[in-house]
């Protein structure tokens, strides 16, 4: 299997599966003298680790992650890491595989999967938990976004649940405090308490719902990114399209952008007190012809509904026998809620790539 690494300058590769020994990422290009913390990547991988809430998937992994090359730690605090310029290797290892859940399903595609897709391409599949495919591999991805998040001074990238189903929140009652007090991640405190019974409902239908999360970057200085088949808004759609179960990405108004006029539309600029341009909107969700311009970088992504679910649905075999599935096992009624650190650790990701692809060509930042 190719293809699994993205990234120009900060590349990263993920390796492992669900039901594996375990998983993990290798991380090239990382600039030497970059100074961290296990605890600071381990902080990160915590706010995504299953089984947090009844919200999400009961599967227990503590996703302990060990960094295994590619730093050398400090003479007189040992915890504190600094990278070499080298390969940074991570693993976090598997402890709460339970593959026979998956048994029943070892010959028949489960809808909305990509059991049958991969089956089609490679001639086998990982059934036990869909191996690769499976979402438990983003686990890697975060761990190589809280490297990046120190790539560049004063960079920012924070992300919020914005809507399930078709519950959305009042974003004049958003609180960036609020995200770390709810099990949603979500800035409204009064849809957070609508959701807590929403899901239940949901799950007590077996059945799943999908969500919408905004992720957004503050202290993207103006000029990274490039034109034409580099762009900066174009690699962050790509990063977080290559999340598992996204099925739509848009940058500031996106869609909404294609149903006002230009002049509502227009991001108006005057001089600043400073000297700089200031901005008076930000419907460009900070990026113009692909380059940011100092304004907030805003994205947002819709994730599917979970397609795992109890209520049986229609399928076929791999030998073409029509049947029901239902699938058992420990899965999150809104894959959504566990996606906010994946989409943060995405958009950290290329924000730092190309940081280091500005400096290389252009000198300065």
């Amino acid at each position: 299997m190719s293809y699994n690494t993205y990234g120009h300058l900060f590349r990263v590769t993920t390796w492992g599966e669900s039901h594996g020994a375990g998983l993990g990422c290798v991380v090239d290009g990382c600039p030497p003298g970059i100074k961290f913390r296990v605890s600071d990547i381990q902080a990160d991988l915590d706010r995504r680790k299953p089984g947090q809430s009844r919200h999400t998937t009961q599967r227990k992994e503590d996703d302990a992650v060990q960094v295994l090359s590619g730093v050398m730690p400090g003479e007189d605090d040992t915890d504190l890491l600094t990278t070499t310029g080298t390969p940074i290797s991570m693993a976090i290892w598997n402890t709460d595989q339970r593959s026979k859940d998956y048994s029943e399903i070892k010959d028949r595609y489960r809808p909305g999967h990509a059991d049958y897709t991969y089956d089609v391409k490679y001639g086998i599949r990982d059934y036990r938990g869909g191996g690769r495919s499976s979402a438990r591999e983003t686990a890697a991805r975060v761990a190589a976004g809280a490297l990046a998040r120190r790539i560049l001074p004063g960079l920012t990238v924070r992300g919020a649940l914005v809507q399930i189903g078709e519950k959305t929140i009042d974003r004049s009652r958003w609180d960036w405090d609020e995200i770390g007090r709810n099990p949603f991640f979500c800035p409204d405190a009064e849809a957070a308490k609508e959701w807590e019974d929403y899901l239940d409902q949901i799950r007590k239908s077996q059945d799943s719902v999908g969500a919408v999360i905004e992720v957004i970057a503050e202290g993207v200085p103006a000029g990274i990114g490039a034109p034409v088949y580099a762009k900066l808004d174009q690699d962050i759609c790509s990063a977080l399209m290559s999340i598992n179960a996204v099925k739509g990405v848009e940058i500031g108004n996106g869609f909404e952008a294609a149903r006002i006029t230009g002049t509502q539309n227009a991001d108006e600029m005057r001089m600043g007190s400073d000297g700089n341009v200031e901005f008076l909107s930000n419907n460009a969700g900070g990026i113009l012809g692909g380059i940011a311009t100092g304004q907030p970088v805003v994205a947002r992504f819709a994730i599917k509904p979970t397609s795992s679910i109890l209520t049986p649905v229609k399928s076929v075999t791999a030998k073409g026998e029509e049947v029901d599935v239902r699938t058992k096992g420990r899965h999150d009624p809104c894959v959504g809620i566990r996606a906010v650190p994946i989409g943060e650790a995405m958009l950290a990701c290329v924000i730092a790539d190309h940081y280091l692809l500005h400096r290389g060509q252009i000198g300065r930042t």
